[in-house]
């Protein structure tokens, strides 16, 4: 039996390098699953490890891995999914990770990943790992798509050039799982006994400076894995291997030969004038170029591409391509609002209208004590049953709408809009992926500036990213805007013009984002922006059913638990607090007449001020604490007939409410606003820290937001007070 890798690919010295291999007998095989991003690799994944998997963070790293694990004739194979990438020419964390694990974790099988219908762009990284090992299955996934581009491959004389297994898959529909399980049980039992190298036109001086290094190291450590890529990356210039080796070697022989290997690597970079990279890159892609003219045929130029290019010739134009954005999220928006109407009034009417009495009646029946009858019901029912009634409807609606455009292709097309003007701004070009991210969760988009491997730019991003409307504020904007901006025009125009306050709102998120990149690249971080490749996958045709069923579950529920489980003990805070008498009124009383002046300053009053003091937690209860607050307020016991209810027109209850409680217009406007520009949630906020290590920048992050919240809100109250 081969030794399985070891669960590390982490290394500080080339003694290190060799040690990996063996673990515990938990598994018979490790398999590394590698693969460029958009290839359906994760799909892959799941589908070979079904519920058997986890996922952590690489030891020493902060870029997530995904582990898996699946049986086949009595033998347990360990999946390990590496992080998507076009190259093992390390440049990014990600990136590195990967190479590391192919070329010193030494999995005995490693399965590459690739669209069929785009072969020979992938097939350069294919290259780049037969460097490392000959143990490789190729996984041709989509071929649904490349067949319905009109695009047929020759599994065999592709399988015989490569001279590795083939496997052909759609991983979506399950088509090959079953044959790329038995290829990569027969590569780890067998091996592959090919050791030859398939790089074959590289240049004499380059291929020859490659050979001297790769026999210099072997000379050095006989049992050092894959000394041709070690003598490619030397050539590079390579640091991480440069340290790892030089804190292998450091008996004073070694040492001194090991410095001589690295002089010679650094004599044959000067002399060959920096071309040597040309040259490989060129022998990558002429070997890929002649496989797919031997394998694949169909005119894939004119088939497999005519219609994404069609589309992306719109949707990424430097003058459309911007209006088509905010017309597509405008055309979210507006069905969101207006579907969410009918939902929402009936969960209202069966939670508060139904529910809410018969519960209150119950209580009396059993003689609750009027305080425990209050806790439960009037605190931790009421906050518990506003936040389903408002925000379950137009979560349902939008998240499915939005992770249809995801799965269509065009997110994607939306960072490569917004790279040029990120670039403008000093910071990195992934910042429109993990931007992206941030308006799903901002938790979430913190954790995607891990693809970013400039430590500047990542910390540019991590601070940035609040401005990104997350889950819990969209319920928020959509309220506010609907039952306060929507009504100040005639009814036929109200949706449309609740639809443009929220575009509104993010347009302005963007634009802060984009600003406060180019302040930051400007004063506390300064330097230059970097590049980065994103190649636009292609357009594929969402699977409804799939896409409702995932966005449901995967998004619209965990984020209504996660508000539940915190609205629950803010209700039942807001409840204490609003029956707890210090002299002459309530606890609540006192901190709300307390920030009122400075509530009211900038255009807010003391009631949301506290209400997002309490809401910290968690964005989605904000609007919760603010009814539960005001009703308190106003002296009511109940909100009544409809209240929560999430529709059009100034006779809704929560208007009625909130206008009782002193709201104008212009309250309205600065909340919206200061939903957007205030502090993280505590889960944002801890992960700020966990991913920068610093307290400094983690009080930066938070409180910079609000500084923009207050000093915008008061700009615009002192503007609408001078107009008015």
């Amino acid at each position: 039996m081969m030794n399985a890798a070891c669960e590390v690919c982490e290394f500080n010295t080339a003694s290190d390098l060799k040690k990996l291999g063996g673990i515990s007998g938990k598994y018979d095989y490790t398999i590394a699953l590698a693969g460029n991003p958009n290839t359906g690799k994760s799909t892959v994944f799941n589908a070979l490890t079904g519920l058997r998997q986890h996922t952590g963070n690489w030891p020493g790293k902060t870029v997530t891995r995904a582990e898996g694990s699946f049986s086949y004739r009595d033998k347990t194979f360990k999946l390990v999914d590496l992080p998507g990438t076009y190259s093992l020419m390390s440049d990014s964390e990600d990136e590195e990770v990967a190479r590391d694990f192919v070329l010193f974790g030494k999995p005995d099988v490693t399965v590459v990943v690739v669209d069929a219908a785009r072969l020979e762009r992938n097939l350069s990284l294919v290259l780049q790992i037969l460097e490392i090992t000959t143990n490789t299955v190729l996984c041709l996934n989509l071929m649904d798509e490349a067949r319905r581009h009109g695009i047929a491959i020759d599994l065999r004389t592709l399988s015989r050039d490569l001279e590795i297994p083939v496997i052909a898959t759609s991983a979506r529909s399950k088509e090959g799982i079953s044959e790329l399980i038995t290829a990569i049980h027969t590569m780890a039992t067998h091996g592959n006994t090919v050791k030859k190298h398939l790089l074959t036109d590289i240049p004499d001086d380059t291929g020859e400076a490659i050979e001297e290094l790769t026999a210099n190291l072997q000379r050095l450590d006989p049992d050092l894995p894959n000394t041709r890529w070690i003598a490619l990356r030397l050539l590079e210039n390579d640091q991480g291997i440069i340290r790892a080796l030089q804190q292998g070697n450091t008996a004073p022989g070694l040492h001194s030969e090991l410095d001589d290997i690295l002089n010679k690597a650094k004599n044959y970079r000067s002399s060959l004038d920096g071309h040597y990279q040309d040259d490989i890159a060129e022998a990558m892609y002429s070997k890929a170029a002649r496989l797919v003219k031997d394998s694949v045929s169909g005119n894939a130029s004119q088939r497999a591409f005519r219609m994404d290019r069609a589309i992306d010739n719109i949707v990424t134009h430097r003058i459309w391509g911007f209006p088509i954005m905010f017309l597509l999220l405008g055309a979210v928006l507006w069905t969101t609002i207006i579907g969410a109407n009918y939902p929402s009034q009936m969960l209202s009417t069966l939670l508060l209208d139904t529910l809410y009495p018969w519960l209150k009646n119950g209580a009396e029946t059993l003689h609750f004590p009027w305080w425990l009858s209050g806790f439960l019901i009037d605190g931790v029912y009421l906050a518990t049953a506003w936040v389903i009634a408002v925000m379950l409807p137009p979560m349902a609606i939008f998240f499915p709408l939005f992770t249809l455009l995801e799965d269509f292709g065009y997110l994607p097309r939306v960072a490569f809009n917004l790279d040029r003007v990120f670039k403008t701004s000093g910071a990195h070009g992934k910042q429109a992926l993990t931007m992206s991210m941030g308006f799903g969760c901002n938790a979430a988009g913190v954790v995607a500036t891990r693809i970013i491997n400039s430590p500047r730019e990542k910390l540019i991003a991590i601070i940035t990213n609040n401005f990104s409307l997350c889950n819990g504020r969209w319920p928020t904007q959509i309220l506010i805007a609907t039952i306060f901006i929507g009504v100040l025009v005639p009814k036929p125009w109200s949706g449309t013009v609740s639809v443009l306050a929220v575009v509104g709102i993010v347009v302005l998120g963007i634009a802060f984002t984009f600003f406060t990149s180019w302040l930051l690249s400007r004063t506390l971080l300064k330097g230059k922006s970097s590049f980065f490749t994103l190649e636009l996958p292609p357009y594929r045709p969402p699977k409804v059913w799939q896409t409702l069923y995932t966005s449901l579950i995967d998004r619209t529920l965990i984020v209504l638990w996660r508000a539940v489980i915190f609205a629950a003990p803010a209700g039942a805070v807001i409840w204490l607090i609003s029956n707890m008498i210090i002299g002459d009124q309530s606890l609540a009383l006192w901190l709300i007449h307390g920030l009122d002046p400075a509530g009211l300053f900038i255009g807010l009053n003391g009631v949301i001020l506290l209400a997002y003091i309490v809401a910290i937690p968690a964005n989605e209860i904000v609007i919760p604490t603010i009814l539960m607050l005001t009703t308190m307020v106003i002296g009511t016991t109940t909100l009544g007939a409809g209240a929560g209810v999430l529709f059009e027109g100034s006779e809704t209850e929560i208007s009625a409410l909130l206008q009782a409680g002193g709201w104008t217009t212009l309250t309205a406007v600065n909340l919206m606003l200061f939903s957007l520009l205030h502090n993280p949630c505590s889960t944002t906020i801890y992960t700020i820290y966990k991913e920068t290590g610093s307290r400094k920048w983690t009080v930066v992050a938070t409180l910079l937001p609000i500084v923009y919240g207050v000093l915008v809100c008061l700009a615009v109250t002192l503007i609408w007070h001078a107009l008015s």
